[in-house]
């Protein structure tokens, strides 16, 4: 099957894997190292023979006279010569050759002969030699380069050398190869059971620098494994040292953190959701209950006078309207990402002209003072303009009958920002295709928000003092730093310069009208 080692690898634990991987490292290592050991030995060998037979061939060839006479007075019994000879060339110059052992026992170093011009053999060792188509041509004189050639004599395997005489004639020595052979062969069993031997402790050290490599990582799963188990998030693992396994452990730890974090974040929008949920359905029961009573006990009516019954629905409705605003303000907070809206660019001055229509239709009776300048961001347009509305409709509530709502949008690059004392805060800097800053401040004409409520204004359901009288469910400004720290942005509020608050809203200016983020 194609993918079945691919399937079988992945299959393997990773302790498996680490031993296959330095078994096979090592043992492709040592087998790289025996094949180069044995071709350089192998090298080295016939470099070896060619320059003995180089050395033995000139120095035949630069005294043949003596050597001739050297041999022939050697006490030893020739035999009758056969009508071939060795490679079926009837020169007379034959014997019987090789591996017969009453003659070459006792022959030491190679063998050798001397050919005339015709290629005759006349003289040499007691082994001969047989004379080939290229030492007859070099005897001739028709070819002057030495030939190196591989013959068969007997049994065995011989290297032999033809060079040419000075004044005719060739020189032919000859080497047994089979020794050399042989001695490759014993070599290369010893470095495959060398190699054998290696890759065997290759694999038992593989699994023991496995084991010893791994601890780490098994330590940190079993502690990864107890916290899912046991649901604590309170206590992070132990991590020592400043290797990869620590880093990765910091991280698991980090990641332990944010949950732990976002856990108590949800187990607190949920307490306080019910704290602040059971107020208004508490009022509602009450009333409701109520108006039950009456229509169950018709002679009781006469105890709630029209107006005061017409007072109760009155009240009834603007605490359904409450739940509903505070039940919608709880979805905003908890959205999940996948539910959101996609980035596009958006024209942040039609948003906030969009929600400064919409604000004036609630609250009719105060003057919206805008001024606003062409500000493409990228962000998601139905989240920027609830949190304009929400900032809008913090500023009408405040502001008095008749009052006047201040609502300006400029830019500005990092650097005026910078200079204003209004930074974009840690880690929102300026993203790709960001050129500077979209400004929106939003001032009312109200009695301003007092010095120890400023610190929590953004908090979720925090409400001053001042504002516990009137209605709302202190959501509304938390959504607004929520949804500007999605879009890379950032709010605050200050007192203004005549009076009331002023919320500035600051957000990342996209240069690409296709920008993303």
């Amino acid at each position: 099957m194609r993918f079945g080692p691919v399937r079988w690898w992945r299959a393997r634990t990773l302790h498996a894997r680490l031993s296959l991987l330095v078994t096979v490292a090592v043992g492709a290592a040592m087998v790289a190292v025996a094949g180069g050991a044995w071709v350089a030995v192998r090298e080295i060998q016939r470099h070896q023979v060619a320059l003995e037979l180089s050395n033995d061939a000139a120095s035949i060839a630069a005294n043949p006279e003596q050597w001739l006479a050297t041999e022939s007075s050697r006490t030893r019994e020739w035999p009758a010569t056969g009508a071939g000879g060795f490679g079926g060339h009837g020169d007379g110059g034959g014997g019987r050759g090789p591996g017969r052992d009453g003659w070459r026992h006792g022959e030491i170093g190679p063998c050798w002969q001397i050919l005339d011009a015709t290629g005759a053999p006349s003289g040499g060792s007691r082994t001969t030699l047989p004379v080939t188509d290229s030492a007859r041509r070099i005897a001739a004189g028709s070819a002057r380069q030495p030939v190196r050639e591989t013959i068969t004599l007997g049994t065995d395997d011989y290297l032999m050398l033809t060079v040419p005489l000075a004044g005719g004639g060739a020189v032919q020595v000859g080497m047994d190869s089979d020794p050399s052979e042989r001695v490759l062969t014993a070599f290369a069993l010893l470095l495959a059971l060398g190699c054998a031997a290696g890759i065997a402790g290759a694999a038992f050290l593989g699994r023991t620098v496995a084991r010893a490599g791994l601890a780490p990582v098994e330590r940190l799963t079993s502690a990864v494994e107890d916290v899912a188990v046991t649901q604590d998030l309170d206590h992070p693992i132990d991590v020592h040292g400043v290797d990869e396994i620590a880093r990765l452990g910091r991280s698991v730890n980090a990641m332990l953190a944010a949950i732990d974090a976002s856990r108590r974040a949800q187990r607190t929008l949920v307490e306080d959701a019910g704290h602040e949920l059971r107020t208004p359905l508490t009022s509602i029961r009450t009333n409701v209950e109520l108006l039950l009573e009456l229509e169950r006990r018709p002679e009781l009516a006469h105890r709630l006078p029209p107006e005061e019954r017409a007072e109760l629905l009155a009240d009834l409705d603007a605490q359904v309207r409450e739940l509903a605003t505070l039940t919608t303000e709880l979805v905003e907070l908890s959205r999940e990402e996948a539910t959101r809206e996609t980035v596009e660019p958006v024209e942040l001055a039609d948003v906030v002209a969009a929600a400064v229509a919409r604000v004036r239709i609630r609250v009719p009776g105060l003057t919206y003072d805008t001024g606003l300048t062409p500000a493409i961001v990228a962000g998601r347009p139905g989240e920027l303009e609830r949190m304009v509305v929400n900032v809008l409709d913090n500023a009408a509530k405040w502001s008095p009958p008749g009052g006047t709502v201040r609502i300006r949008l400029t830019t500005a690059d990092s650097h005026q920002v910078a200079d204003r004392g209004a930074g974009p805060g840690p880690g929102a800097g300026l993203g790709p295709g960001e050129s500077g800053w979209a400004l929106l401040t939003v001032a009312d004409s109200g009695p301003g928000i007092a010095a120890e409520d400023l610190p929590h204004v953004f908090d979720r359901f925090y409400r001053a003092t001042a504002a516990r009288s009137m209605p709302g469910s202190g959501l509304g400004l938390a959504i607004v730093a929520q949804t500007a720290a999605q879009h890379g942005g950032t709010v605050t509020a200050a007192p203004g310069e005549q009076g009331g608050t002023v919320v500035t809203i600051r957000l990342p200016v996209s240069d690409a009208a296709g920008g993303t983020e």
